[in-house]
């Protein structure tokens, strides 16, 4: 039985628990909270910055209504096109200050198109990944792990497909290069009920703390110089590259009328952009493209 007001719930608390936990970590600051209504909708944005740990970390709730379905959710789906809509989703992106602890987002959402006279058509989509600047494979192979156990219980295929998915849908194409070293991503779910549906959701959600705590724990106190941070803050372009770019998410906030400040403090805080550069060949930030970046079995691959 579909029930929307329970997903919402649920949404709302995953926000509060991801925020109180990154408080925690930090130590140093909170998170901002901000409420914003617009004509469709609204949400509640909550971004913690300039903090120990995270130089900026945004979570983001938002539930949005409209009577026609916006171009970046009927690109794949035509058929829905013309129908009224109703979608609700918590997003986030965590941007540390240390180098050596990853980049991460993870993204829940619920969508329901309607039309009169017809059933609804719902479906779940999310996930999660990790964009690291400087590559651990103990780290890779925990994030994976993670991901690997979560999907489970509901079949043997998930974690594969979800993997392949994600690797395919974070990737610059301008760029020929992968954003990160992937995780999970699914759309379209509404199979085989609404039930597992949403406790898959749910599973993702929580995977989410389970994969990345502990990367951050065992990271955020290694020392780093200015060398460190140039590459990071280098590497933060392709971050805003693909968002502005590529993302649907960010498209379809800016297609529903979503609040812009919300949408865009995906992007990163201080970014810097370099004709050209190429790491030297031995280097630690070389083996960040050569051994991370392209797309492998984390864990079953022994080259690394």
């Amino acid at each position: 039985m579909l029930d929307v007001s329970c997903v919402k719930v649920c949404l709302l608390h995953l926000q509060e628990k991801i925020c109180k936990q990154l408080e925690a970590i930090d130590g140093s600051v909170h998170f901002v909270e901000d409420s914003w209504q617009r004509l469709g909708g609204g949400g509640l944005s909550r971004v913690l910055r300039n903090g120990v740990v995270f130089e900026q970390a945004g979570i983001n709730f938002s539930h949005v209504h409209g009577d026609h379905m916006p171009v970046s959710a009927t690109a794949h789906r035509p058929e829905l096109a013309g129908r009224c809509f109703e979608a609700m989703g918590v997003s986030l992106v965590i941007h540390p200050r240390n180098p050596y602890v990853p980049t991460s987002h993870a993204n829940m959402r619920f969508f329901v198109a309607k039309k009169p006279g017809a059933e609804p058509v719902w479906w779940f989509g999310g996930g999660f990944d990790l964009t690291p600047y400087y590559g651990f494979k103990k780290d890779a192979v925990h994030w994976h792990q993670t991901a690997f156990n979560l999907c489970q219980p509901f079949g043997e295929e998930i974690y594969p497909r979800y993997k392949k998915w994600c690797d395919e849908y974070f990737y610059l194409k301008h760029r020929d290069e992968q954003r990160g070293i992937g995780g999970l991503f699914f759309d379209d779910l509404n199979v085989p009920d609404f039930q597992t549906s949403f406790r898959f959701m749910q599973a993702v959600g929580n995977g989410f703390l389970d994969g990345y705590i502990p990367i951050v724990e065992r990271r955020k106190e290694l020392s780093w110089s200015n060398r460190e941070r140039q590459f990071q803050l280098y590497r933060r372009g392709r971050y805003v590259e693909f968002n502005l770019v590529w993302d649907r998410g960010t498209l379809f906030g800016l297609q529903t009328g979503g609040r812009t400040e919300s949408i865009l403090m995906s992007i990163p805080p201080i970014v810097r952009w370099e004709y050209n550069y190429h790491p030297d060949p031995n280097s630690p930030e070389a083996v960040l493209t050569r051994e991370f970046l392209p797309v492998r079995d984390w864990l079953s691959d022994t080259t690394i």
